[in-house]
């Protein structure tokens, strides 16, 4: 497998949901370019334009507009977030701060995810929650007026940070919110900076003032980091040949595996830095290399999250064991994620143990043969996707598909860097 030429990756997921939910309460008309189009995306727009907001259709390659306005209105049906927690966990914030009673829900995946560690917080700012499980969705909300709140969160997580600094930003009221060990993606704390509103950081807390004022936004959405990685995976482990994945965000609480790889033995260049609307962007320009293991402990875990699958992969590939400390949230992701790739990468021959909140994946030279279970992940799906395009391999994958809800054209993509035709 030899790799070659360049070629860009889906706008970002995480900046793509907060552009259009911040969009979406701005008076006025906001334009996005570059925005993702995947299913998770499109089940934030399909929510904003229950509660009043015009949201063009999210088109590849077409700039979406969106008409905020200002308050939302009551939804007349339940809010169906599919199979995004962001979606979800987000919209728990920005709807506790509306005075009427709304429904979400979403599909059998997201049904499973805890949303109590969300539903806390808010309960203790004056939302109320209801539902047959208090812990899952679907969940009754009804919001109302909101007290400032001081909160330590149980797991470092955007999602749950953002979702308490969102019900500030529609409240109106001021939050301090402290995570307990190593920083997740800060996109919510940039927007809300870029918008006049105060931001502080010290000593692990995020103090919000609300002394901004939302405004329509003029944005263009860098490329995906967490997409980035897969492709990055698959010229690390070619066997000849440079990549080019062009205006990829580097947000520095989103490049962790970079560092991660770094210590494996990798060579990622960085070119053409520029800025997007305070997110920084570049090029990343990535050659085969011989991987070895490392160990990878729980301070760097909150900023690379979302690429232990492929960490994992490329792991099963290096020479030497490399383990993965307090990975524990990857069993209420999509899927018990980190159950998954353990018994995957075993399926297909490597050696891999999930033992409690740890993952340990010790290297082969096997040429990996087997079948893997998905249970509709997309992350899992297109990580063992990377790595059945070994020479050799044999890997089949019982649901490619899901890999649209963060990256339409996934395989069209990975035959692009590849040079194979369909």
């Amino acid at each position: 497998m030899v790799v070659g030429g360049s070629l860009r990756v889906p706008g970002d997921k995480s900046i793509t949901h907060r552009a259009l939910l911040f969009a979406a309460l701005a008076p006025g008309e906001s334009r996005i370019r570059g925005a993702l189009t995947s299913l998770d995306a499109r089940s934030s727009a399909r929510i904003l334009r229950q509660l009043g907001a015009l949201v063009s259709p999210l088109r590849q390659g077409a700039e979406v507009t969106i008409r905020g306005v200002a308050r939302f209105r009551r939804p007349t049906a339940s809010l169906h977030c599919g199979n995004s927690g962001t979606t979800a966990r987000l919209m728990l914030g920005l709807l506790a701060a509306h005075p009427f009673r709304a429904v979400l829900s979403g599909d059998a995946s997201l049904r499973r995810r805890p949303m109590k560690r969300v539903t806390d917080p808010l309960t203790a700012m004056g939302a109320t929650f209801g539902g047959p499980d208090p812990d899952r969705l679907p969940l009754v909300v009804k919001g109302g007026i909101l007290r400032p709140i001081t909160w330590e969160l149980p797991v470092s997580s955007a999602q749950l940070k953002s979702a308490i600094l969102m019900a500030g930003l529609a409240g109106a009221v001021p939050v301090a919110v402290r995570e307990p060990a190593g920083k997740s993606r800060d996109h919510t704390e940039r927007l809300l900076r870029s918008l006049g509103y105060g931001v502080a950081e010290a000593d692990g807390w995020i103090h919000f003032e609300p002394s901004g004022q939302l405004q329509p936004l003029d944005l263009d959405v860098a490329g995906d980091p967490s997409s980035a990685a897969f492709l990055v995976g698959l010229a690390l482990m070619a066997n000849g040949g440079e990549l080019r994945i062009e205006g990829v965000g580097v947000n520095p609480t989103r490049t962790g595996f970079l560092d991660v790889l770094r210590r494996m033995g990798a060579t990622v260049t960085l070119e053409n830095h520029h800025d997007r609307c305070g997110e920084p962007v570049a090029d990343l320009l990535v050659s085969p290399a011989p991987l070895r293991g490392t160990e990878v402990p729980a301070v760097e875990i909150p900023g690379l999250i979302d690429e232990i699958p492929m960490l994992a992969v490329l792991a099963s590939r290096a020479g030497g064991t490399t383990i993965f400390r307090e990975v524990g949230e990857l069993r209420v992701k999509e899927s018990d994620r980190l159950a998954l790739i353990a018994e995957n990468l075993t399926a297909v021959g490597a050696k891999a143990v999930a033992r409690d909140d740890t993952l340990t994946v010790v290297g082969t030279g096997l040429t990996p043969k087997g079948s893997v279970r998905t249970e509709g992940d997309h992350r899992i799906a297109m990580a063992f996707a990377v790595l059945g395009r070994v020479p050799g391999a044999d890997i089949r994958i019982d649901d490619l598909a899901c890999a649209a809800v963060s990256f339409p054209g996934f395989l069209e993509t990975l035959d692009h860097a590849t040079g194979r035709r369909r």
